[in-house]
């Protein structure tokens, strides 16, 4: 068996309206649409991938989602172009997101261009771009960058 992609992700959160509000409009900028809301449920699909907000149990509402932690770190899209997460960057600050790291090159592959940012919940999402095969170029690797700053935190500056 070879998987064909993840076929969805879906996220706990306490900040569920916000989230919602900030999901609507991220998602239709990236091609997903909403296939299905409930009060505490939104489905959005497109892209191949499908992605879900729910809300989290009320026994987790004074816990902050912490990168650092056991569990999800960030999650990663996959754009077509560099003109399109140079694209993404100023659509981000408009509709307030938290920038924990503006478009640049990053050294995991040939070509690696992202730029991250936090949801309302603090979770962190990128966007990338590789070019070509990426690591399965040929003479290409991919390079763990062990001193490339790694963050878990809330804070945009925390990258730096």
């Amino acid at each position: 068996m070879e998987v064909n992609g993840i076929a969805h992700i879906q996220l706990s959160v306490n900040r569920f309206d916000e989230c919602v509000a900030f999901y609507d409009e991220l998602m239709p900028y990236l091609g997903l649409r909403v296939v299905h809301r409930a009060e505490n449920f939104v489905y959005f699909v497109g892209g191949r991938t499908g992605y879900a907000i729910s809300r989290a149990g009320p026994q987790y509402a004074r816990e902050a989602h912490d990168a650092m932690r056991p569990g999800l770190h960030h999650y990663c899209f996959r754009a077509r172009s560099r003109e399109d997460v140079d694209a993404l960057y100023p659509f981000l600050q408009r509709i307030g997101a938290t920038i924990v790291r503006a478009p640049e090159e990053g050294p995991w592959a040939p070509g690696y261009y992202s730029l991250s940012f936090l949801d309302p919940e603090g979770i962190r999402l990128e966007v990338n771009h590789v070019p070509g095969k990426g690591v399965f170029a040929k003479g290409a690797s991919y390079d763990p960058a062990p001193d490339y700053p790694v963050t878990g935190g809330r804070r945009s500056d925390q990258d730096s």
